[in-house]
């Protein structure tokens, strides 16, 4: 059957054609140009980072990470399992080893109570996801971070405008990374922030940025020539992707406030499901918040959740699992032995995503519930 809802839709405010003819007649269309420094701005205003940097992804927002701390052969990165590559590739291919954490009970984010366990003399830094925009208990982590001499790197990849105890999401640990992939709720296609909340970082932050150089102290008037500073990438953007992604954060109240009310429809049409016991939603813990990143529900086991999306693709409904533990990667798995982590496996196995996009239509949600309510019968 053709299908008639997708997973995802990339949102479109109206803004973004006007503000690319602008960049694009500008006579600046390489990176940091006045659209750069508006969404950096924007981000540094509203939530309150120290410093802010566009790059063209989250991924090199986490491989900035890694440069920044150092990472190097003989250290230890403690990751979850449950998490896109990325989390934990930016910091393997630094030479690092990575130990892989399992997912909560009651959450597909990390376990908190499990990392401390997993620190050795070896270890340098933890990495935490907010996996759909739902924090980690971050009063735990900074703890152990203290405790032991550890950094911090918040992978809020999923989790723009989202809240731990009333502080956004990205400001609490050392650095914070974002996504703006087209299926997150802000996107420009393609690209990623750096968020930098210790200040001992900010200056070299900004020279890996910018190539190894101190190319963007020079364009400020601070050096009056720039050069070859240190070790670093192209990681910024262009004024094209800046441009895009600020028609998006002009917006992002109103997205936020359709994306939640989408969230809680399906929340509340399925929740006799929960209560009869064939599925689980969502928990959001009463330190966190929710940004309606994505819905998702749990189910028993794997044929279950394969015969579910079978049965909405019928209906003409997309609908997808996510991500399979990397701790049972074939690349991991060619250097390290195979673990046992009980949650993240359930969660690659049983964890079902529901289209979620500000253009999904109220009888779409219906019908998708009414789909799923028919599944169970």
């Amino acid at each position: 059957m053709e299908q008639i809802v997708p997973f995802n839709k990339p949102y479109l405010t109206g803004k973004e054609a006007h503000y690319l003819y602008q960049a694009v007649y500008s006579g600046h269309i390489s990176g940091n140009g006045n659209y750069t420094k508006k969404c950096q701005s924007f981000f540094e205003e509203k939530w309150g980072f120290k410093k802010t940097l566009l790059t063209t992804s989250c991924t090199d927002a986490l491989e900035m990470c890694a440069l920044l701390l150092n990472i190097e052969k003989g250290d230890e990165v403690i990751v979850p399992s449950y998490t896109f590559v990325s989390s934990a590739l930016a910091f393997e291919r630094q030479g690092a080893q990575i130990v892989f954490a399992d997912s909560r009970e009651d959450h597909p984010g990390i376990d908190e109570t499990k990392i401390e366990s997993l620190i050795t003399p070896k270890t340098k830094a933890i990495v935490v996801v907010h996996y759909a925009g739902v924090a980690v208990d971050m009063d735990i982590v900074m703890h152990l971070a203290e405790k032991h001499n550890l950094f911090v790197i918040e992978d809020a990849a999923q989790a723009i405008d989202s809240y731990y105890k009333g502080r956004p999401l990205g400001s609490i640990g050392h650095f914070g990374t974002f996504s703006f992939h087209e299926t997150k709720n802000i996107q420009c296609g393609e690209g990623g922030l750096l968020a930098i909340n210790d200040e001992q970082f900010i200056r070299r932050a900004e020279i890996i940025w910018e190539k190894g150089t101190n190319r963007a102290e020079f364009f400020r008037g601070e050096a009056n020539k720039y050069g070859w500073k240190d070790t670093g990438s192209s990681f910024l953007p262009s004024e094209l992707n800046a441009s895009f992604l600020y028609a998006q954060l002009e917006n992002i109240d109103d997205i936020q406030k359709r994306r939640k009310d989408i969230w809680l429809s399906y929340y509340n049409k399925l929740l006799h499901l929960e209560e009869s016991g064939n599925i689980k939603l969502p928990n959001i813990p009463d330190f966190a918040t929710n940004n309606a990143h994505m819905f998702y529900m749990v189910l028993e086991d794997e044929q279950q959740r394969s015969n579910l999306i079978r049965f909405l693709a019928e209906e003409g409904i997309k609908s997808v699992f996510h991500y399979l533990s990397l701790h049972k990667s074939d690349y991991y798995l060619t250097k390290n032995e195979l673990q046992t982590l009980k949650m993240s496996d359930h969660y690659s196995d049983c964890l079902v995503r529901l289209p979620l996009f500000y253009e999904l239509e109220k009888k779409e949600i219906e019908s998708i519930c009414q789909n799923i309510t028919q599944f169970f019968k």
